[in-house]
């Protein structure tokens, strides 16, 4: 660690190096998200190359992602893999139902299950406790085949998966959520590789413009521009610039979602309260 850490930050830390020394080698899910990164660095410094890093690349990754994992494994000498996934070839999920993430999740299991066989270690993925409440059914696929949730079961929360890793040093620490662009598209509208192109091309098009956390959402020939409050009047102020950039992406018409961006509010009105509790939570939110 670069920097002090408090007492039950330091309790967390010294937990999950515990039960990483426990599992011995491990097979890291890295998207290269705060919380994956944050599991990876330190998995790397507990065991070093018994943590092999994998990246799952399919369409649903964009493409500015692929390539800062690739960044982020060469910056901390992690033994990283990049793996194709074929969700696209599951009916179910391509339909893009509720339980998308499932299905999902169930095809990086199937990937990463073999890589870990291969090296008698344990799938290991970045939950943390926050992501406990919303809808993501993908913590039900990939407990199926026994993938383990370290950061839960250390106790972190969000807030401290940033600060530790801040004290690390890792320029992850503060970096916006990133959902798989499948995210983008409402339930009941079919996602095929051309919708999460046209979205990948929106979105790195506008963090080309220095906007960091954002989402641009597919509502057929409308895109809806989702960015944090305090970055509404940027986007205003840069009107031009904005819109140009989405319509060269393939959009008829540009909005913006005035209520500002709001992780998993795609599924209100899609997700019963009986929903998010049978299917406990996974990954980024929507």
């Amino acid at each position: 660690m670069t920097a002090a850490l408090d007492d039950d930050l330091r309790a967390a830390v010294d937990r999950l190096t515990d039960m990483l020394t426990d599992l011995g080698r491990v097979v890291v899910a890295f998207s290269g998200g705060a919380d994956s990164a944050f599991l990876a660095a330190i998995a790397h410094r507990v065991l070093g190359p018994s943590c092999h890093a994998v990246t799952a690349v399919s369409p649903s990754l964009a493409g500015d992602e692929e390539a800062e994992c690739r960044e982020l494994a060469a910056e901390w000498g992690l033994r990283w893999t990049p793996v194709a996934t074929h969700e696209m070839e599951r009916a179910a999920y391509r339909i893009n139902d509720v339980d998308r993430c499932y299905h999902c999740k169930a095809e990086l299991m199937d990937v990463l299950a073999p890589v870990a066989l291969a090296e008698d270690a344990t799938v290991v993925l970045g939950v943390n406790l926050d992501d406990l409440g919303d809808h993501r059914p993908g913590q039900r696929a990939a407990t199926e085949q026994g993938a383990r949730f370290p950061l839960v079961e250390a106790g972190f929360t969000k807030a401290m998966v940033r600060s530790a890793s801040r004290a690390m040093g890792l320029r992850t620490w503060d970096k916006p959520a990133a959902a798989c662009l499948a995210s983008r598209i409402p339930y009941g509208t079919e996602v095929s590789v051309g919708l999460l192109s046209q979205v990948d091309r929106a979105e790195s098009a506008l963090r080309r413009l220095g906007l960091r956390a954002l989402r641009v959402r597919h509502y057929g020939d409308t895109a809806r521009i989702e960015v944090p409050i305090e970055d509404l009047a940027t986007v205003v102020a840069r009107r031009d610039e904005v819109s140009r950039a989405v319509h060269a992406a393939g959009y008829r018409y540009v909005t913006l979602d005035l209520d500002g961006l709001r992780s998993g509010n795609l599924n209100d009105g899609h997700v019963t309260s009986a929903d998010t509790n049978r299917h406990e939570s996974l990954g980024e939110p929507r």
